[in-house]
């Protein structure tokens, strides 16, 4: 299930001030890299992820170098654990010509059945707030994890957004998703733009890492108005939930 918006004021207090595997406030790319330094079946793999935001907006990644033909959101991709991607936010509601070059460092992976993996991608919405405080000159972290079952609240989720929820002034968001879950990728909105978009220098793009295209998720046909119910899926889903912080 998503996060939810609300938490108990006991379970913050529970929060550890850093993150179990490496101090607040590392540049990006510190995480993945100390998740590859563990092995295991995360490095070399393309984690599918879900890039969203809000109608009519444009999403450019970068690739060999600079940045790709902008696409309209939702955008799948896959993307290599443990490296930073650097990508261009074009279009946005209500800042005609604004761009915001925000980042993702995909932390983690899902284990979804083989040959299934495009199915359950890890789900990045970026929101009209986001984008909003990110260029009126915000900083705005948002962590993606995957929540603990024992922990998560017995709630159906509602609507078709992602939960999320403000981490509060002062503390980690990484040390809070830790805590509730298993983190999955780290969003960065704000900051840095590039001196010049046509040729920018290969650190501001952290090297391009390589990125797999997939194909737009299908459109979900109408329901049937013969009265009869569609029948459910029968996979189980746990959908990653996000927690965020802004400074």
């Amino acid at each position: 299930m998503m996060a939810m918006l609300c938490l108990a004021t006991s379970l913050y207090a529970q929060v550890p001030p850093v993150h179990s595997m490496v101090p607040p406030g590392l540049p990006p790319g510190a995480v993945g890299g100390q998740q590859l330094l563990r092995g295991g079946p995360l490095p070399g793999y393309f984690q599918p992820v879900e890039i969203r935001a809000p109608q009519g907006v444009l999403i450019s990644l970068a690739e060999e170098g600079r940045f790709a033909q902008p696409e309209p959101a939702p955008l799948r991709v896959g993307l290599l654990v443990g490296h930073v991607y650097r990508f261009a936010v074009l279009n946005i509601p209500l800042h005609v010509g604004a761009e915001v070059f925000p980042t993702i460092e995909v932390v983690n992976r899902l284990y979804a059945p083989r040959g299934q993996e495009t199915r359950f991608p890890v789900i990045i919405e970026l929101t009209r707030d986001d984008l909003d405080q990110a260029l009126d000159g915000k900083l705005v972290t948002r962590v993606i994890y995957l929540e603990d079952p024992k922990q998560a609240l017995p709630a159906q989720e509602v609507g078709e957004g992602q939960g999320w929820f403000d981490v509060g002034p002062g503390k980690d968001p990484l040390a809070v998703a830790d805590v509730l879950g298993r983190p999955m990728a780290i969003v960065r909105l704000g900051g840095r733009v590039p001196q010049q978009q046509e040729d920018p220098d290969l650190g501001f793009l952290y090297g391009c890492p390589p990125v797999l295209k997939y194909a737009p998720r299908p459109a979900v046909p109408p329901p049937a108005r013969s009265g009869k119910k569609a029948p459910a899926e029968t996979a189980a889903r746990s959908g990653p939930g996000t927690g965020r912080t802004t400074r």
